[in-house]
């Protein structure tokens, strides 16, 4: 798509900007995501693993799917099934519908829309953020979890959409 070549010349134009400043070196690895809150909880998603967001679109209905499924919305021509995740989590959202946004992603045969309550911006992390602990197992969003980044004294818990995707109770939206 045409956001994840804009999202590529941006993550270009920073390694030459970075080459240029100095700070490129051996020892400095920076991460990119997309912060998003679902019920409260805020997150972020591996910027490679969403190719667009999106304000929330007209939707068709799909019969006999699980009520996490709200439909398929027609996206420049593409049918894009729209899964709200606070519902797929059992988690309480206190956002209405109409306010709520899209992560959009679209890699390795899968194009889907996520629901969540809020889009918080993008935000980079150097590699000395990164911290390998994982979320309470009693989290809904512990399966989906990879780690947390630690920036100005807040936890920013890693979400993969990739790993929601392979999840067979999210593949199965199907009732019955």
């Amino acid at each position: 798509m045409a956001s994840s070549g804009f999202i590529e010349l941006l993550r270009l134009a920073d390694l030459a900007k970075a080459r240029t400043t100095g700070r490129h070196n051996s020892d400095y690895t920076q991460w990119v995501g997309i912060a998003f809150s679902v019920g409260g909880q805020e997150f972020v998603a591996p910027m490679g693993e969403v190719s667009e967001i999106l304000a929330m679109p007209e939707l068709t209905p799909i019969p006999l799917t699980k009520p996490w499924l709200l439909g398929v919305a027609n996206v420049r021509g593409r049918l894009l099934p729209l899964a709200d995740l606070a519902k797929f989590l059992n988690i309480e959202s206190h956002e209405r519908l109409k306010n709520k946004k899209v992560m959009v992603i679209d890699q390795d045969g899968v194009f889907s829309g996520i629901l969540v309550d809020q889009v918080l911006g993008m935000l980079q992390f150097s590699g000395s953020d990164y911290k390998d602990v994982p979320l309470s197992e009693d989290s809904p969003f512990a399966p989906y979890n990879h780690g947390k980044f630690v920036k100005d004294d807040k936890d920013w818990y890693v979400v993969m959409p990739s790993l929601l995707f392979s999840d067979s109770n999210y593949l199965n939206a199907a009732i019955g």
